[in-house]
């Protein structure tokens, strides 16, 4: 092997390892988000790639949005400059979640950011999303106001955003959020005092106003979710109010959920040519909403769980190894270590979290073990292995290949 080649193979190593071990946030363009005069997409505006051109490689603290051509550049060029790593999810792509030859299925990204959807998710569309979030990522859902049916199919972003929160079979609207049917413009003050707020009082600082220019409000229901909170209301509306939510956030199972009411905070002004674009990103209200959408994107993508996605949930007195995996011999080799002597619960989920098999192990004792069990008959595919303890527990992720 020459020295050239050498070189060539770590560097390509070392680059491979660089993305893989980024936060990576994808930007949906499967639904005409460009259609009319929106532009709702990070790079290349005429035809969006999965990469956005120039390489982000070459983004520094003090590069323009400019750098890349999209209503939402402004927003691709922040996240490279938090560490971050982009990807535009284009029109030919599909949204799945746990299909490993999707090279990029949802379980590959942290957050998921989709800005004004006006073509519906189809059924399988929203239960992957829906489990996207609930094993752990971040969805951003941008809406717009009202009768805003950019591409004229009938359906605009709110009735969109409704649907797929309502007629999912994973759970009907599990994060309490609803898109009110309305249009409003206002700028408002009119914030919530929230403990431990991050998304008002962020990394990238304070949000003191926002700005609809034709939006819309949500309604919220702590009922279903206990987790729903809203940040930014309308004028004179009570912060502790349900109704009348400009911002609002939630959880849902490992996951978050960021919402908003109007697109034209996104949007940075400049794109592709023929479109009609203003900047609210920077220039309505400042830098708020830049602020707004910057905190609300990096609590997506933090999580106290130490879990992202389909990456594994650590535990600090258990650890866990998978070996072989891919498991190839229909069986389940556990190596682990546990400081603990009381039974261990092993449990084996498909990715909507449904228990296929559950095993415990009475014998246990201190110190590092070695477990082979019987998966035989479970078809080739993703799953997740989780190993519980009276006091911890830990979730790795297994590849069946058979």
């Amino acid at each position: 092997m020459t020295k050239r080649t050498l070189f060539s193979i770590l560097a390509f190593l070392f680059i491979s390892f660089t993305v893989t071990s980024q936060t990576k946030i994808l930007f949906d363009a499967t639904k005409a988000e460009t259609a009319g005069n929106a532009d709702w997409v990070i790079s290349n505006s005429s035809n969006p790639v999965q990469v956005p051109t120039p390489a982000q490689s070459g983004i520094t603290s003090s590069t323009s949005e400019t750098y890349w051509s999209g209503g939402l550049s402004a927003w691709g060029v922040d996240c490279v400059k938090q560490g971050y790593y982009v990807e535009t999810l284009p029109s030919s792509g599909q949204i799945t979640y746990g299909v490993s030859s999707n090279a990029q299925d949802l379980s590959k990204y942290q957050v998921y950011i989709v800005c004004e959807p006006n073509i519906q998710f189809t059924a399988t569309e929203k239960t992957a999303i829906m489990n996207f979030v609930k094993n752990g990522g971040g969805l951003f859902m941008v809406s717009d106001h009202t009768i805003s049916d950019r591409n004229n199919d009938g359906w605009d972003s709110p009735a969109i955003w409704n649907n797929f929160l309502t007629t999912n079979t994973v759970q009907v609207n599990p994060f309490g959020i609803s898109f009110d049917l309305a249009n409003i413009s206002e700028t408002s003050s009119n914030l919530a005092t929230v403990a431990n707020d991050s998304i008002l009082h962020g990394k990238m600082g304070a949000v003191a106003k926002a700005m609809w220019s034709n939006g819309t409000t949500m309604t919220l229901n702590k009922t279903i979710n206990s987790t729903v909170q809203g940040y930014i209301y309308k004028t004179g509306v009570s912060t502790t109010s349900t109704t009348n939510v400009m911002f609002a956030t939630a959880k849902y199972g490992n996951g978050k959920v960021a919402a908003i009411g109007d697109s034209s905070p996104c949007d940075d002004g400049t794109g592709g040519s023929g479109n009609t674009l203003y900047n609210g990103y920077t220039g309505d209200v400042g830098v708020n909403h830049e602020y707004l959408l910057m905190n609300a994107t990096i609590w997506l993508a933090t999580h106290t769980s130490k879990k992202t996605a389909l990456n594994d949930i650590q535990a600090e007195n258990i650890d866990l190894r998978i070996v072989p995996n891919p498991t190839t011999n229909g069986t389940l080799t556990l190596n682990y270590t546990t400081t603990e002597t009381t039974p261990l619960t092993v449990q084996l989920t498909d990715l909507t979290g449904k228990i296929l098999r559950t095993w415990t192990l009475e014998n246990n004792v201190s110190g590092t073990l070695q477990q082979t069990l019987d998966i035989a008959d479970i078809k080739s595919g993703m799953y997740l292995c989780r190993v519980s303890t009276a006091t911890a527990s830990i979730t790795k992720k297994l590849v069946v290949s058979k």
